[in-house]
């Protein structure tokens, strides 16, 4: 099976949920007929404007996550892309990834776990505690977020529950970019998956974006990468090389947890 996948490389205006729309609008239209999922920035409707977190936030599947469910059937179009979730239970806000398929129905949410210090994330915002995977047209993904992407064990478990396709929203600073290439390259290796990326160009108050957005398949080839300005970058997954090169080498088969207790280990701290 193939899947064409569209990757929206875009800048986003700070706290201007409305203008930001209006640009996803525009990618959504001009995805539609020429892939079956289109992936969105980190934080796309916002920015990091976090102090205006819970008046920017919106409850699952209300304002722009409606919004979005709207464009995914207009356009019969799967749209991933992360926002301020708002979760009246626990009032707090959350950096929310979510994919809703070609009917408009909501495939799967993914809070974000790892949350960045140097962004404010931990001042403004809850953390997630589940790494779910979901059940997308094609088979079985699952969602991390920008700083997620510096802990493999989250995509290692994905790829053991059975995941191929990774989705990644993100907001990489530009003076860190080469480690994002790195990393979508080694996350896409070892784990013998598909990674779809989106990063965000532009600037806002305290950082510089870097771009990058990528689509890499299992052995690490990119099959498509953008340069630090906006664009729409397309690529087709063939799902069937999943099977083929975790054939070849069967790296899961040969993992030796029991040597590595990891569990068992406490990181050193840094000296004062």
């Amino acid at each position: 099976m193939n899947v064409r996948v569209a990757v929206g490389q875009m800048d986003i205006a700070l706290g201007d949920p409305e203008a930001n729309l209006r640009t996803v609008q525009t990618l959504a239209a001009q995805a539609a007929g020429k892939a079956d999922l289109l992936v969105l920035p980190e934080l796309w409707g916002s920015g990091y404007m976090l102090e205006r977190a819970e008046e920017l936030a919106d409850e699952l599947n209300t304002g722009l996550f409606a919004a979005v469910a709207a464009l995914a059937r207009h356009h019969q179009l799967a749209i991933c892309g992360s926002l301020l979730e708002w979760d009246p239970q626990t009032q707090r806000a959350y950096n929310t990834a979510t994919v809703y398929d070609a009917d408009g129905a909501l495939r799967g949410a993914y809070r974000k776990v790892h949350l960045i210090g140097l962004m404010d994330e931990d001042q403004y915002l809850g953390a997630g505690d589940e790494a779910p995977t979901l059940e997308l047209p094609w088979g079985t993904g699952a969602l991390a977020i920008c700083y997620d992407l510096r802990f493999p064990e989250l995509f290692r478990r994905y790829a053991l529950a059975g995941a191929g396709i990774l989705l990644l929203p993100s907001e990489w600073p530009a003076p860190r970019i080469e480690h994002w290439r790195t990393l979508l390259k080694a996350r896409a290796i070892e784990n013998q998956c598909f990674v779809v990326a989106c990063n965000r160009v532009g600037s806002d108050r305290a950082n510089a974006f870097g771009g990058r957005s990528a689509i890499i398949d299992p052995r690490g080839n990119v099959l498509a990468e953008a340069d630090d300005t906006a664009d729409l970058l397309f690529a087709t997954l063939d799902l069937a090389l999943l099977d083929e090169v975790r054939s070849f080498q069967p790296v899961f088969r040969d993992r030796r947890p029991d040597v590595y207790a990891l569990d068992e280990l406490t990181p050193s701290q840094p000296s004062a």
